[in-house]
């Protein structure tokens, strides 16, 4: 499959910031079942300092925000060529060991919530890959997608003793449960394809954990899916501050706004 993705960040702000530094992971990378054929990042109101591979093999640019700017516009657009591949990325690789995706954090602490989910996913599904489709299954049954209730500092125990969230609160359940039924998982930001609109406000989200014999392999826990060829992969990382699309901090400005608006369609 063949996408077209524009993807435009603006902030506005009453009265410009004194000083801003922004790291943007925004730049998707080709390998197993994706292949970025083009890609353009273009910055008004701001400036590239100098761009990284971070320790997940991100690409990240770093931005200065313009002292006199009252507007900063992002945006991204390029062409991605996808395959079928049943979500099964492969093999690990990158510069962090396999280990580091074991680890906890804020937003992926296990505690009694999660642990109640994972309760006899060992003896119902022996095999890895139907345990793990289970686990998402049992996620989505308990925090049903519904935008509104919660936030981007929410906890995975804190959505599911809300009982509702978005793809970022099922990524963040995924990924502590995974682990503590002792899958190393990690947490993908990136682009989805939806079938009945090509305007969408937000990026998506979805984990991955390590599956002995396969490698990395995606999970859609708000879709019920593996990932298919209507997804591409921008960034991964232990939980969505390190894979998050844009993070930073400015000073100064008063007044912000922020709009967001991405176009992923099939060529």
């Amino acid at each position: 499959m063949r996408l077209s993705i524009l993807h435009t960040t603006t902030y506005r702000f009453d009265a410009p910031a004194a000083y801003g530094l922004q790291q943007l992971r925004l730049t998707p990378k080709s390998h197993n079942g994706q292949n970025v054929v083009e890609w353009e990042m273009r910055v008004d109101g701001a400036k590239v300092e100098t761009a990284f591979m971070d320790q997940n093999q991100n690409r990240v640019s770093l931005v200065s925000l313009d002292p006199d700017a009252h507007e900063v516009r992002l945006v991204c657009e390029g062409v991605v060529e996808t395959d079928d591949i049943a979500g099964v990325i492969g093999k690990h690789g990158g510069f962090a060991p396999l280990w580091y995706f074991q680890r906890s954090t804020e937003l992926t602490q296990a505690g009694n919530r999660v642990r109640a989910l994972v309760a006899g996913l060992a003896e119902e599904q022996a095999e890895d890959v139907a345990r793990l489709h289970a686990l998402s299954a049992r996620i989505l049954e308990a925090v049903p997608y519904e935008i509104g209730r919660t936030g981007a500092e929410t906890s995975a125990e804190d959505a599911i003793a809300e009982g509702a969230g978005v793809c970022q609160d099922h990524t963040h359940i995924f990924l502590s449960a995974a682990r503590a039924l002792g899958h190393p998982a990690r947490y993908v930001s990136g682009y989805l394809m939806m079938n009945d609109r090509v305007h969408q406000d937000a990026s998506h989200a979805w984990a991955e954990a390590h599956v002995s014999g396969l490698g990395w392999v995606g999970f859609d826990v708000s879709n019920g899916i593996s990932p298919d060829p209507r997804y591409v992969r921008v960034a991964t990382g232990l939980d969505y501050a390190e894979a998050a699309p844009i993070s930073g901090l400015h000073y100064g400005a008063e007044g912000e706004a922020m709009a967001v608006d991405i176009q992923v369609a099939q060529q």
